[in-house]
């Protein structure tokens, strides 16, 4: 007989499920105790003293740990720049870079960026520049893209202009032989077929002065002394070189300058302004044609007032 009422209940499933909720419902507890224990056990194990709030019956800890790393993650840290003179790290605050975090840039120019590739886009490419000086640094600049990206030609910047005295085109065009195989000893930057180019291209350039009266007035002369504005709305859209570029590069040559390939010419021409290339986004496209404008509205102001001195000096004579 009680062989046969043990078959029953255990033929029973209601019975058998009720069974094994009750022990669930025992042993749910004791999980729980023992899972205490073994944090309890890490919380004086661990070596920093520090707690950890997460426990198997809640995801508040979790969460808010989750939300702190999300935090940290989105602060902005400090940039640390090595020079390359020295061998200290100079270290650029975050408020530097909080300033203009709200600014729409170019799309190459990324959060991970250097911060001088980020200056140089926000102050100089593509501002157009007058002045024959600045005008032959950037061309030599722009022709070793050829062999350097613009991030490190600009972190080698302050070495290049100690080798070309500053990128004076008097000084540059006076380098003779022994000087130039004097900078190839002592370990230049650039190739000697580059450094060669720089001193001849300072060389033509006074031959361009004379023509010209300025290397500006011939650099601005093949865009009507107006900066071709594209108004590009992808980076995709920006090209390497253009039939202007060519042009120009054209006639260089013609004049005896070297490395000036229609690629590096293009670059020279966004760099010093005589075509903006920032994108419709960026912040730095309306404020490169403002510029221009300006630029345009004070040398036709001082055209007119000499003008009228000469028409004034005319007539008194």
């Amino acid at each position: 007989m009680e062989s046969r009422s043990e078959s029953k209940t255990n033929s029973n499933p209601r019975q058998v499920r009720r069974h094994g909720a009750a022990k669930s419902r025992v042993s749910r507890p004791m999980q729980c105790a023992r899972k205490k224990e073994t944090l309890e056990l890490d919380r004086n194990v661990s070596e920093d003293g520090s707690s950890t709030s997460e426990s198997s019956c809640g995801l508040s800890g979790l969460k808010a740990g989750r939300f702190e790393s999300r935090k940290r993650q989105n602060r902005v840290k400090p940039v640390k720049v090595v020079s390359q003179d020295v061998g200290e790290a100079v270290v650029v605050p975050p408020l530097q870079l909080e300033r203009t975090i709200g600014k729409r840039r170019c799309s190459w120019i990324t959060p991970f960026s250097e911060p001088l590739y980020v200056s140089f886009h926000d102050e100089e490419w593509g501002l157009p520049v007058y002045d024959d000086q600045k005008l032959f640094e950037l061309l030599s600049l722009s022709a070793a893209l050829s062999e350097f990206s613009w991030p490190t030609i600009l972190n080698k910047r302050e070495k290049f202009r100690k080798l070309f005295d500053n990128f004076d085109p008097t000084s540059v065009a006076k380098f003779t032989e022994k000087k130039i195989l004097s900078l190839k000893s002592s370990g230049s930057l650039l190739s000697e077929q580059k450094m060669r180019a720089v001193v001849e291209n300072a060389r033509q350039i006074f031959k361009v002065i004379e023509e010209f009266g300025s290397f500006s007035n011939y650099c601005w002369s093949f865009v009507n002394h107006k900066p071709i504005v594209n108004g590009f709305r992808y980076a995709r859209q920006v090209p390497v070189k253009s039939p202007k570029a060519e042009i120009i590069s054209k006639d260089l040559m013609r004049r005896g300058f070297h490395c000036v390939g229609p690629t590096i010419i293009y670059s020279f021409m966004q760099a010093a302004g005589i075509v903006n290339d920032h994108l419709l986004s960026c912040f730095r496209f309306t404020d490169c044609n403002g510029s221009c404008y300006n630029q345009l509205n004070i040398k036709a102001e001082a055209t007119s007032l000499a003008k009228t001195l000469n028409q004034s000096c005319t007539l008194q004579a």
